[in-house]
């Protein structure tokens, strides 16, 4: 039977390595093997760095035997072993009198690779009843492990790295070379190998440069193949027909503008520009705009809506809360003040509606915006996920706003797009500033605007880390620095992970979107802290006094819009919240934010929730109070944090601290990251350049007809679910 790469693994190596490769790493066929590329290269010789080990890491580490003593007595007796470095240490512990014969293999001076879990035993870093092979050659298989180079695979419990290493052997042996799908002009161009020879090299290379050849063509496939889908989905947008919405001179936006009582930015009306130009061609517009915290990207979004509005159409702002559906509701209608109200008392003759559609909305009220949308009385219709339900239609919907467009998948956005007769424009909106390379990858079927320009008017704001577990009177004087702003006439926030309720500890429909921090870093340690708890601890303790009041995602609409009218009128000087305040509340006399357990969040969602506050003409004090250990990867983030407002600057920490996947969308997806060797700030040349060829190739032949393997490649990507995070621009 001829062996392919989407031949079953069973078949090749046996269901005895199959099934746990498949249960744990998620590899069925022999082209997810051969892709299943080493995490690292260890050089024979060179021992794995101990240091860098975490708790509760599943780990393979070449390392040499300094010890091995019989410790206890009969039958609890064990064995430990001590590995080494050179500098460092770690605890081998084989359990009970049948281990005992392995000091006869685990000799001082003998090195090896071993497998396990890292725990920690009064103090001691150690790995308990570890799988190690050793590399005398005692237990070599084939004379791999005597090669100057041994890859280190991502493993498991059930299945080794040394155990991948021999299944990969096995494959290559069996299959034909294989075709290469990259034309060979933009290989000769580029300076990359032939695909054969780069999976060859990548797991079993003769010397370090052919492995750094064979990732350099690796990487390039990647970004290459996302690219070209990118490529072929710009062409077909730009194909698509659209109805153009000219500006009018004498329209709702030309008085918008004129009753505006504060100037826009020079970067609001350049983008503004952009956007009009764009809205009046016969294609649909599709535009990322992305922006620091209080940039302003809502009035120019609004702007653009009042446009497609003067032109006969509709626009519908989706916002993935109930919370920021209402404040963006609110804000929209302040802003128009009269020409809101079209139709009604007191209302501007030629003014439109804004219509507020959310899940939980009263009977009436859901019935009335129901009907503004599908007559067109509401030009502005604002809603959560409830805007893309069956029910739900418009007389003539011109342009898509999706606000925070990382908390919505392609389903809902296209759900919401098929409302329109036609193709509408679309423009996506993000408070979380993204670099420049993950906007190419992730976003590169659309065109990219940034609002880098705050507003005048904009406070500034010094953010301290408040490390409980050394300096406990820190906090103490928080809590007064809240009491003085009150004094001040001044407001809080005091934010916490949890709800407390007795129900799941995360928010339902508000919670971090893969921002926050590893697993590891948090599992042993105490719950996180909960707002129902907090707010009971402040009201009867540092914070009496006060008028404090609570706001999480699972209040009825009712009670969240009651709390929030409060807190923006002054009669709450403390809103002890979870996330659900992270984008959109804006009460510009809130000037202390609290970030409770600040360690438990990810980097951008720290500086989402200190943008709550220095919106005002007062400056704002965020406060990040966290029992994190000092020199830990926790109080680091922090630390950066506290260093810098500079969102992009953090938004690149925020890349190169969590996993890329992540990033791309397969945390939320539960699945692996499609790009195993890319980096998306590593290798912003190679995404660029790839762009470039993309882009070229597809203008030439938009279907990829003349080039089948590579369209085999898009057409794997596109139906491998594990590519969502491609379809959540």
């Amino acid at each position: 039977m001829t062996t392919t790469l989407d031949t079953k693994l069973d078949g090749v190596v046996g269901g005895k390595t199959a099934t746990p490769m498949e249960r744990g790493l998620g590899l069925r066929t022999v082209g997810d093997l051969v892709r299943h590329y080493p995490r690292r290269l260890a050089q024979r010789g060179e021992l794995t760095p101990l240091n860098r080990l975490q708790i509760g890491e599943d780990v393979t580490v070449v390392a040499e035997v300094q010890s091995a003593m019989r410790q206890g007595r009969h039958p609890k007796v064990r064995l430990e072993v001590v590995v080494g470095d050179g500098r460092n240490t770690l605890q081998l512990v084989f359990f009970g009198p049948k281990q005992l014969w392995r000091d006869k293999q685990l000799v001082p001076g003998v090195q090896g690779l071993f497998s396990g879990k890292v725990g920690k035993f009064k103090k001691t870093w150690q790995l308990a009843h570890p799988e190690y092979v050793l590399l005398d050659g005692s237990d070599d298989d084939g004379g791999r492990l005597t090669r100057p180079y041994i890859p280190i695979y991502p493993a498991t419990k059930e299945i080794r790295s040394w155990q991948i290493a021999k299944a990969v052997r096995q494959v290559f042996a069996l299959l034909d070379p294989l075709p290469d799908p990259l034309p060979a002009e933009i290989r000769a161009r580029r300076g990359l190998i032939d695909i054969d020879t780069a999976l060859h090299t990548i797991h079993d290379p003769d010397d370090y440069g052919q492995w750094v050849e064979a990732r350099k063509r690796l990487v390039w496939d990647e970004a290459f193949t996302v690219q070209l889908t990118l490529a072929q989905r710009r062409v077909v947008a730009a194909a698509n027909p659209a109805v153009p919405r000219p500006p009018r001179a004498d329209g709702l936006l030309a008085r918008f503008d004129a009753q505006l009582p504060f100037r826009l930015t020079a970067g609001q009306r350049e983008v503004g520009d952009t956007l009009a130009e764009e809205l009046a061609r016969p294609h649909p517009m599709h535009r990322l705009l992305q922006g620091e915290v209080g940039s302003g990207k809502t009035v120019v979004a609004l702007r653009a809506m009042l446009q497609v509005v003067d032109a006969g159409g509709q626009a519908a702002l989706l916002a993935p809360t109930e919370v920021l559906a209402a404040q963006h509701a609110r804000t929209i209608e302040q802003l128009l003040g009269p020409l809101a109200q079209g139709g009604l008392l007191g209302g501007a003759d030629d003014g439109t509606r804004v219509a507020l559609l959310t899940g939980s909305l009263p009977a009436a009220a859901r019935k009335r915006a129901l009907l503004d949308a599908a007559s067109g009385a509401a030009g502005i219709v604002v809603g959560t996920h409830a805007l893309i339900q069956d029910q739900v239609s418009f007389a003539e919907l011109g342009l898509v706003v999706v606000d925070e467009q990382h908390r919505f998948g392609v389903e809902q956005r296209d759900a919401l797009r098929s409302k329109a007769v036609q193709p509408p424009h679309l423009l996506v909106m993000t408070a979380t500033p993204i670099p420049r390379t993950v906007a190419m990858t992730v976003f590169g079927d659309l065109e990219t605007s940034v609002l880098s320009e705050l507003p005048a008017g904009r406070s500034p704001i010094s953010t301290s880390v408040v490390p409980v577990a050394t300096k406990p009177a820190w906090l103490d004087r928080a809590w007064q620095r809240i009491h003085e702003e009150v004094a001040a006439g001044h407001q809080a926030y005091v934010v916490c992970p949890r709800i407390g309720d007795d129900g799941p500890d995360d928010e339902l429909d508000d919670g971090p979107d893969g921002d926050a921090p590893p697993d590891d870093e948090t599992s042993a340690r105490r719950p996180p802290l909960a707002v129902l708890d907090v707010l009971e601890a402040l009201r009867s303790g540092p914070l009496a006094g006060l008028r404090l009041d609570v706001l999480h995602g699972r209040m009825t609409p009712d009670e969240k819009d009651r709390v929030m009218s409060g807190f923006s009128a002054g009669t709450i000087d403390v809103l002890v919240a979870t996330t659900v305040v992270e984008v959109g509340v804006d009460v510009p006399n809130a000037t202390v934010m609290t970030v409770m357990d600040a360690d438990r969040f990810g980097v951008s969602q720290l500086h989402q929730l200190r943008g709550r506050i220095g919106r005002g003409s007062a400056p704002g004090v965020c406060l990040l109070v966290t029992d994190a250990p000092d020199d830990t990867p926790a109080r680091e983030r922090l630390a950066a944090v506290a260093a810098t407002t500079d969102g992009f600057e953090l938004a690149r920490l925020d890349v190169q601290q969590r996993r890329e996947g992540d990033v791309l969308g397969s945390a939320q997806s539960g699945r692996r990251s499609q790009l195993k060797l890319l980096s998306l700030l590593r290798d912003e040349d190679v995404i660029v350049a790839a762009r470039a060829e993309a882009t070229d190739l597809v203008a030439a032949d938009p279907e990829l007809a003349g080039h089948p393997g590579l369209a085999e490649q898009v057409a794997d990507l596109i139906a491998d679910e594990r590519a969502e995070y491609l379809d959540k621009a």
